[in-house]
């Protein structure tokens, strides 16, 4: 809902958002709802006309109706969907709060993407390998939309994360050998130096803060129209050393209140961190350190 009215673009998106997440094609749907498939692709694009056909999308999408209309919390217990309600976010967003663990995909190097592709086949069986591959395809979406729009994020990174993402590498199992091991510590390295490098760049500067403090363990965003809040995404997955991209259940809400004391959270956080040179040279100690 904005301003008292339906939003039938962001009813479209999140229809699409829950349709990956049940891991349905278009035309399961169109099967399923007895519509052909071009109307699924509508209804994906806003064009609703009935309410009655929302209430059975719902019922198969495993949602309710409060969720698909906006006025209740979003709901994702697996990666697709959650991820693609990040791209559509981060598409309409101006700026963007974000705590990640250990910090953020969108600031990875433009090799990340295939290191985690290890790491997920490293630490899943076969099986699961066609649902990642759903997710990473959406993950890359995600990186190229951030550079091609650039939305500002404001990113607060917990040194503890960063020194658990050096000590383990980038890992999906810590069963493997000391040789892979070694291997995957460098490639962490490589990140962070990455991370230091986006800090060198003046654009980032003012975008990137490290904390020393204690920090939630869990994920979170909070999204903005110029200076309106629109959505507070909260999130189980992670994407670093041992990657978890299946396990939890992710939320999204526009509860005021909620974003408030994220706000609040971040604010607070981000006040007493190390910015600008001061982020760059603690990174630097970091990494002489391992």
């Amino acid at each position: 809902m904005v301003n008292g009215t339906v939003d039938y673009l962001a009813i479209g998106q999140r229809l699409r958002a829950y349709r990956i997440a049940a891991s349905l094609k278009a035309e399961d749907v169109a099967q399923s709802l007895k519509i052909s498939r071009a109307a699924v692709y509508r209804l994906e694009k806003g064009e609703i006309v009935k309410i009655e056909t929302l209430a059975r999308l719902a019922l198969l999408l495993d949602t309710s109706l409060a969720s698909l209309l906006g006025i209740d919390t979003e709901y994702y217990s697996s990666g697709e969907g959650f991820f693609e309600r990040m791209r559509q976010l981060e598409e309409q967003s101006t700026h963007i709060y974000s705590h990640f663990d250990p910090f953020s995909f969108l600031l990875t190097s433009p090799n990340y993407l295939s290191h985690l592709a290890m790491m997920l086949e490293e630490s899943s069986e076969s099986a699961e390998m066609k649902k990642y591959a759903v997710i990473l395809s959406i993950l890359k979406d995600r990186k190229t939309q951030f550079y091609q729009s650039v939305p500002k994020v404001i990113n607060l990174i917990s040194l503890r994360n960063i020194e658990r993402f050096l000590h383990l590498g980038l890992v999906g199992d810590l069963t493997i050998s000391p040789g892979k091991k070694s291997e995957r510590m460098l490639l962490a390295r490589k990140e962070i130096y990455h991370l230091i490098e986006l800090l060198e760049q003046q654009s980032y500067v003012p975008t990137i803060a490290i904390t020393q403090q204690a920090i939630p363990s869990i994920a979170f965003q909070i999204f903005y129209q110029s200076e309106i809040p629109i959505s507070l995404a909260i999130s189980p997955f992670r994407l670093g050393e041992l990657p978890n991209v299946t396990t939890g259940i992710a939320s999204i809400t526009s509860s005021p209140d909620a974003i408030k004391r994220y706000r609040s959270l971040f604010d607070k956080l981000w006040q007493n961190s190390a910015k600008e040179q001061q982020a760059i040279d603690l990174l630097k100690a970091t990494l002489d350190k391992f």
